[in-house]
C-alpha cells in the first residue's frame, strides 16, 4: 500500500477496535492509545490502562473537518482557526456542546478535544473506523509521552489489545498539538501553542 503502510495492519486495528479492543497507533504527534470513541467499554479499558481519573477527559481524532457537526458545535471561530491552519502543526480544538461519543470523554463543560488528523496512517484509521477514534498520549497517568515506540512501557504495550506496525522504528522527533479552546461566546483561548 501506499505511503509505506500496509492495508493489513490497518484493517487488523479496526476489527480489534470494532470488537471494543484498544490499540497502540503512531499519530501525527506522538504514538497513541485507542478505541472506538463511541463504545464506553473500551473508552473505560484506556482509563484502566493509564491509571487515569475519569474526570480527565481524552481528545478524538477525526479524518475530515466536514464530520465534526456529527459530535460538537463548529462555531465560526472554529471555521476559521480550521481554514488558517498549518498542516505542518497539528491543532486540538476543544468545542463546545459535544455528542455522539463516550460520556466519559466529554469535559464537566461539555467540551470535546477533537483533531483532524492529517497523518497518513492515523487518518485513514479513522476514515477506515468510519467513527472518531480516541487518542491519548501512549504513558501511565503522570508519566511523561515516550517520544518514540520503543520508549513505551511495557504495561502499556502489554496492556492493549493490539500494536500497530507502521512507523515502530520511526524516530524522528514529533512535536506536541496546538490546543485552542472555543468558548460559547465565540472567542477562543489558547491553551498551548
Amino acid at each position: 500500500m501506499d505511503k509505506g503502510f500496509e492495508i493489513n495492519d490497518l484493517r487488523e486495528a479496526v476489527r480489534v477496535m470494532r470488537n471494543g479492543g484498544i490499540i497502540l497507533y503512531p499519530t501525527d504527534t506522538v504514538w497513541g492509545i485507542g478505541c472506538d470513541a463511541t463504545n464506553q467499554d473500551a473508552v473505560y479499558k484506556i482509563f484502566e490502562l493509564k491509571q487515569r481519573a475519569d474526570s480527565k477527559s481524552m481528545l478524538v481524532l477525526l479524518d475530515r473537518d466536514d464530520k465534526l457537526e456529527e459530535y460538537v458545535d463548529v462555531p465560526d471561530a472554529a471555521r476559521q482557526l480550521l481554514n488558517a491552519q498549518d498542516e505542518s502543526k497539528p491543532m486540538t480544538i476543544i468545542y463546545p456542546n459535544a455528542g455522539g461519543v463516550a460520556p466519559q470523554l466529554i469535559a464537566q463543560d461539555g467540551s470535546l478535544g477533537i483533531r483532524i488528523t492529517n497523518e497518513p496512517f492515523s487518518n485513514k484509521l479513522c476514515a477506515l473506523l468510519g467513527k472518531p477514534l480516541v487518542s491519548t498520549s501512549a504513558n501511565i497517568s503522570g508519566e511523561p509521552p515516550a517520544p518514540f515506540f520503543a520508549q513505551i512501557d511495557e504495561k502499556i504495550k502489554n496492556g492493549v489489545d493490539y500494536i500497530c506496525r507502521y512507523r515502530q522504528d520511526d524516530r524522528t522527533p514529533k512535536q506536541p498539538s496546538a490546543i485552542i479552546k472555543i468558548e460559547q461566546d465565540n472567542r477562543f483561548v489558547i491553551i498551548r501553542k
